[in-house]
């Protein structure tokens, strides 16, 4: 049986750990964007990409899916990207439930997102992916079998957003870039600022040729962070 010193250690110990990250800020997205754009930013969006996730912490967003337009070539895209890890929505369901957990990757020097998305039929969709300070614009998005999206990180209308430089493959020491004409199209995510603790996370991905693919809105609102 445990002593009473020892369960007062163990309840202790995540208090002492979460206080520490308390004092960390992170400057990466700001460095990023740069300065006089960063200061554009609303102040919440600020203080949600300014923190660093340290730790063994993790912040998590609850919200709902409002609206998600696929077209049928976009679901076509969404359901044979299965094969790298199913990172497109893979059905036009809405009003239903959302969870986004971040963490911090403390190898790669990035963060862990993993989101889920509730359907109507089945288990909820998860999708993986990794954000890595690195590459030819500063910002990668890894969703696995070693596909990678190089991302631009802009201001637009007091909206931060990740705009699709190009795709990439690696494969062992290799980096293979997918030719513009064969990528599936522009993707920007939108993290729009809506007050009272909400925000929304708008997906849209448009082909040149074939127009919008797949627009995904979902609100969200930070959890609380409950400590003992």
């Amino acid at each position: 049986m445990q002593s009473g010193a020892d369960k007062a250690s163990i309840l202790a110990f995540p208090v002492r750990r979460a206080a520490s990250s308390l004092e960390l800020g992170d400057l990466r997205f700001r460095t990023l964007l740069g300065e006089a754009a960063w200061l554009e930013l609303p102040e919440a969006v600020r203080a949600r990409f300014g923190r660093r996730i340290a730790d063994c912490r993790a912040i998590v967003f609850a919200g709902e899916i409002v609206e998600c337009r696929i077209s049928a070539a976009g679901w076509l895209l969404a359901q044979s990207a299965r094969l790298i890890g199913a990172p497109l929505p893979l059905s036009r369901d809405a009003d239903l439930p959302a969870l986004v957990s971040v963490t911090e990757d403390a190898a790669g020097g990035g963060q862990f997102w993993t989101r889920l998305y509730g359907r109507r039929r089945g288990f909820p969709q998860v999708i993986n992916s990794c954000k890595r300070f690195a590459g030819p614009t500063g910002l990668e998005e890894h969703v696995g079998r070693g596909f990678g999206i190089a991302l631009c990180a802009r201001v637009a209308d007091g909206a931060l957003q990740f705009v699709s430089d190009h795709y990439f493959f690696i494969i062992g020491r290799w980096r293979l870039r997918i030719p513009r004409w064969a990528a599936p199209g522009t993707l920007c995510v939108s993290h729009v600022d809506c007050n009272h603790g909400l925000f929304a996370f708008v997906l849209s991905l448009r082909h040149r040729w074939l127009g919008e693919l797949i627009r995904q809105t979902v609100m969200f609102r930070e959890r609380p962070d409950r400590k003992r």
